[in-house]
């Protein structure tokens, strides 16, 4: 029975990949920090089949200490300050966990367990304003926000570990990943929440930023078997994994409330508040070198990420209603 150590195992990500890696025979241990509030609100129904352990990825004797007790197979970083527009108010806790926590992670693992395999979650944002389309590992990066600028970090960390150390660690360039599990302060997930709001009465506006930014998107339960693919592979490397396809916040607004029978144009209000100060206009990967290298494509469309994520919303505001 191998063993993987997720970080962020309570986010998104990190939800689907422990049902990923449980279906596959894992042992998973989800390492979470020492909080009051933790929430485990997305992995509860499969909490008894995974391992909690404490650890922070600003605490460096902490990681190495799980090096050295669990030995990890595998290692996926999933772990960040992942919303963007909060990474322009608290950009220094940003650096501090986004980026240093991805070369504390990597400096545990050469220290205590350096045969583990590393994964970290890079990111689009890291393009920001793109210098090519579509974008693909060999684009230069160009972030436009702190968030983007911690990401480019931890990406280049792990190249340098890898080439400095000779350490199996990949990064995947996730273009955006969603699903009914994602935060209410995320876009889609906003977006699709405010619908199902609308629909049942308890709301009769949504406010939202700027229409017109176009992004790849595609759904998180896919997402995570490219992450595990990259550490199937006889070398390491980096992925950029993505639909290939780019749509407009605007076009998943219209999609989301046509699924209900509603005209968005009746409801989105866009309110300067929701503007980021340097805006990222568009992303669209290319999916290329993860199709023909790991075999991964894209299963669930555009169409039916935003029904399964406006269905997922009215069932569970409809429980809350009754």
């Amino acid at each position: 029975m191998p063993t993987a150590l997720v970080s962020g195992i309570t986010g998104q990500d990190g939800s689907y990949l422990a049902e990923f890696l449980l279906k596959k025979g894992y042992r998973v241990l989800g390492m979470v920090r020492r909080s009051s509030t933790v929430t485990f609100g997305r992995i509860e129904h499969i909490q008894d089949q995974i391992e909690i352990i404490q650890g922070d990825l600003h605490d460096q004797g902490s990681l190495v200490s799980i090096m050295e007790e669990y030995r990890p197979d595998e290692v996926y970083n999933l772990a960040a300050q992942s919303f963007v527009p909060t990474s322009w108010n608290q950009p220094v806790l940003t650096g501090e966990v986004t980026a240093l926590g991805v070369a504390r992670m990597l400096e545990a693992i050469r220290l205590a367990h350096p045969k583990a395999r590393f994964y970290q979650a890079s990111s689009s944002e890291m393009f920001g304003k793109v210098r090519e389309v579509p974008q693909k590992e060999s684009t230069p990066f160009y972030p436009r926000s702190p968030y983007g600028v911690a990401k480019v970090y931890g990406h280049w960390i792990t190249v340098n570990y890898r080439e400095s150390h000779d350490l199996y660690a990949c990064s995947g360039i996730l273009f955006n990943h969603e699903s009914p599990r994602r935060g209410l302060e995320f876009v889609t997930r906003k977006i699709t929440h405010g619908v199902a709001r609308i629909k049942l009465g308890l709301a009769d506006e949504l406010r939202l930023g700027n229409l017109d930014s176009r992004r790849d998107w595609g759904f998180a339960g896919d997402y995570v078997e490219a992450m595990w693919l990259m550490l199937q592979q006889d070398t390491p490397d980096d992925y950029v994994v993505c639909t290939g396809e780019t749509h407009e916040v605007r076009e998943f607004c219209e999609a989301a409330f046509s699924h209900v029978g509603l005209d968005y144009r009746d409801y989105v209000v866009q309110d300067p508040r929701f503007y980021r100060p340097a805006e990222v206009d568009l992303l669209v990967g290319d999916p290329a070198h993860a199709k023909n290298k790991l075999g991964w494509v894209p299963r669930v469309s555009l169409a039916e990420l935003v029904q399964m994520m406006v269905d997922a919303d009215l069932q569970y505001l409809g429980r809350e209603v009754l």
